[in-house]
């Protein structure tokens, strides 16, 4: 796999490069790619099963006016397939090697990173006492990111690496604690407003998805839209802004 970190945006590239034209990610199209990153769906698949599914379009049309594809979601059974090829093919060949990941991550980054998000979810109105803890752990993991690159700096030698991943890990258990209080502070009319505007979404999509991925991607949705509404931010390291 390429930059790990790169998930989303090489997914939404490849999409806008086969599509011929820049249309901007919908809020369902995200939720779908998170989707995968949390099945563990290697990027290569999702780009091999994105090729495979407009070759496969593409190939049915006739001449004349073609009708484009709008959603990531026409490619999620393709997507599926293609990561299905890939594990048989690596049952019992050799391990993968390790790639070193690209630079862009550097420990200021990342630290700058959480204390933006600390930052928002100190100010947040809806359930404060969640939404402070939360900010108060940012901070912590940002000090200490900051010291750890202190620490390998004093004597002059490159700043250890950040272990991205398990960083990743302790924001995802973060997140998964914010929005359940989110949840339990949000407005029954809210949810289900945001739960009906994902079945509106998602209904063209019910013959090519799974029951499984459907409520995965309507919970991630959902999880997204609150977020919006409250104007507060992911913490994960891939909505890190990488300029």
């Amino acid at each position: 796999m390429r930059n790990y970190f790169n998930y989303f945006t090489e997914i939404e590239e490849r999409f806008q490069q086969r599509r011929g034209s820049i249309l901007l990610l919908s809020t369902l199209d995200w939720a779908l790619i998170e989707t995968w990153r949390e099945a563990g769906i290697p990027l290569e698949a999702v780009l091999r099963g994105i090729d495979a599914a407009f070759d496969k379009y593409e190939a049915r049309q006739k001449r004349g006016r073609m009708r484009r594809i709008n959603g990531l979601a026409w490619c999620a059974q393709a997507v599926m397939e293609a990561a299905e090829e890939m594990h048989e093919a690596a049952v019992g060949g050799a391990p993968a090697a390790t790639e070193t990941r690209e630079s862009g991550f550097e420990h200021e980054q990342v630290a700058a990173h959480l204390e933006t998000a600390a930052l928002a979810l100190e100010a947040a109105a809806v359930a404060p006492d969640a939404c402070r803890a939360t900010a108060a752990r940012l901070r912590v993991l940002a000090a200490e990111i900051r010291a750890s690159a202190g620490e390998h700096a004093a004597p002059r030698l490159p700043a250890g690496p950040v272990d991205l991943e398990s960083l990743e890990r302790s924001l995802t258990v973060l997140e998964e604690k914010l929005f359940a209080a989110l949840t339990a502070a949000a407005p029954e009319e809210l949810l289900v407003g945001l739960k009906e505007h994902a079945a509106r979404e998602l209904a063209p999509y019910r013959s090519r998805m799974g029951v499984a991925p459907l409520r995965q991607v309507e919970r991630q949705f959902v999880q997204k839209q609150l977020l919006v509404h409250y104007g507060l931010p992911r913490l994960s390291l891939f909505y890190m802004s990488q300029q």
